[in-house]
């Protein structure tokens, strides 16, 4: 009778599947940061290739991305030299197209809410693998798992919406309801924009997180039964 040939390598591989997972995908959240540092020390062709790569998974809006080696983090619209038109396709080229400079600082290249769901992904993978080592750990329930997912929904649903109206004039570029609801106790600069601090991106952090946790606490149970049951059957 054929049986198939037994692979230790295979085998190592089905054992350590979440390690082989927090490096290959922490390499991937790393990348983006990676850009603006090259573009900083002068490997210019560098950085442009990893801002290629990732322009197809991210919008990598200016205004709404992390800069590294200039004065500020986040950038609001008034403070990128670039005029915007009020269109919102040529205003979205503009805010792409503009990865930094040597008095601004360099983007990352993809937005603050990548950062936040891909690193949400990461860190709850990471937490998933400590509680492992300890106890099994159960998948989240299917509602559980929507209910986690509907601040990422809600976020990004709302934001697509407001975009249409322009960048820089939708409701939650302004969140003038916001600012109603809650009597304008807090500053202008939590209500209006997208800066570090604001309502925007502290949404786009709590999504983010949430989004991790819903991905990986109902995923990776389900997977580390299925490989362990598979390097199980291997020939010892």
């Amino acid at each position: 009778m054929n049986q198939t040939p037994y692979c230790p390598a295979g085998k190592t591989l089905l054992k350590h599947w979440l390690l082989i997972f927090l490096v290959v995908f922490g390499i991937f959240n790393v990348l983006p940061f990676l850009a603006p540092v090259l573009m900083y020390v002068g490997w210019r062709a560098g950085g442009t290739a990893i801002y290629t790569m990732y322009s197809f998974l991210c919008h990598q809006m200016a205004q709404r991305s992390f800069f590294l080696f200039g004065p500020h983090m986040m950038l609001n619209t008034d403070q990128l030299p670039i005029q915007l038109t009020g269109d919102q396709g040529v205003d979205t080229r503009l805010l792409r197209q503009f990865r930094g400079n040597d008095e601004l600082g360099w983007k990352v290249a993809w937005s603050d809410r990548m950062v936040y769901m891909y690193g949400g992904v990461w860190l709850a993978a990471l937490l998933y693998g400590i509680r492992a080592r300890f106890q099994k750990v159960r998948p989240i329930s299917i509602p559980v798992f929507f209910v986690l997912l509907l601040p990422m929904v809600i976020d990004g649903t709302t934001h697509f919406i407001s975009d249409l109206d322009g960048l820089t004039s939708g409701f939650r570029y302004t969140n003038e309801w916001l600012a109603a609801l809650t009597g304008h106790v807090l500053p202008d600069d939590f209500y209006r924009g997208d800066m570090l601090g604001s309502f925007n991106s502290w949404m786009r952090l709590l999504s983010g997180i949430t989004f991790g946790i819903a991905i990986i606490w109902l995923a990776f149970p389900y997977l580390a039964q299925t490989w362990a049951y598979s390097a199980g059957n291997e020939p010892s």
